[in-house]
């Protein structure tokens, strides 16, 4: 478990720097959006590529962004009835929904958009629209968010089954907010790699 676990804290590593550094996307897309409205009305012109760009960017923070979402412990569920339940049965539940619902579901999407991205880069496919952005980069990332998303719910389902058997404290119990919880636990991953390459 133990080896498990470590690849758990990898796993936790990597969509936290990716979810940190691409959320400052939103920024980019109200920036890139105000400025097409603007040029719009003031100029009375537009730009496909640029009216492209914003729902890829938005693509790009929803699909690469959400196992960030999963490790932080910010998904959407039913806290109403989650909550007024006993903690281990919280935990049960949490396996058996990312073991049958969230695993197969993300397998199914990497199935399915695995072939559908490759056909749009071997087409070297572009936009329909006069002027607009290649379409390519775009289907892939149905692909690698999907990829994203499952790795990280396997690195859930291994800390929730460690939580069960007691090989770790729940890392989302802590009485600050979970996201901090998650934001050690990783500096102290990054730490230890830092001292085991010199």
């Amino acid at each position: 478990m133990a080896g498990l676990l470590e690849l758990s804290r990898v796993i936790d590593a990597i969509n936290s720097r990716i979810g940190r550094f691409l959320s400052w996307l939103i920024l980019i897309v109200v920036l890139i959006s105000a400025a097409n409205a603007t040029v719009r009305k003031v100029l009375d012109t537009s730009s496909n590529a640029w009216l492209e760009l914003q729902w890829i960017l938005f693509g790009v923070i929803f699909l690469l962004c959400s196992p960030w979402t999963l490790l932080s412990n910010e998904h959407i569920r039913i806290d109403i009835l989650n909550s007024m339940l006993p903690k281990r049965w919280r935990d049960i539940i949490d396996v058996i929904g990312h073991l049958f619902f969230l695993l197969p579901f993300t397998v199914v999407m990497i199935i399915t958009s695995a072939p559908f991205a490759w056909r749009s880069i071997e087409l070297n496919e572009q936009s329909m629209s006069a002027g607009g952005l290649p379409q390519w980069p775009t289907k892939s990332l149905l692909l690698i968010g999907f990829v994203l998303l499952f790795l990280q719910g396997v690195s859930e389902l291994i800390k929730r089954i460690a939580v069960i058997r007691r090989l770790i404290a729940d890392p989302y119990a802590t009485t600050g907010s979970s996201y901090a919880a998650i934001e050690a636990d990783t500096e102290r991953v990054l730490i230890a790699d830092k001292s085991d390459t010199r």
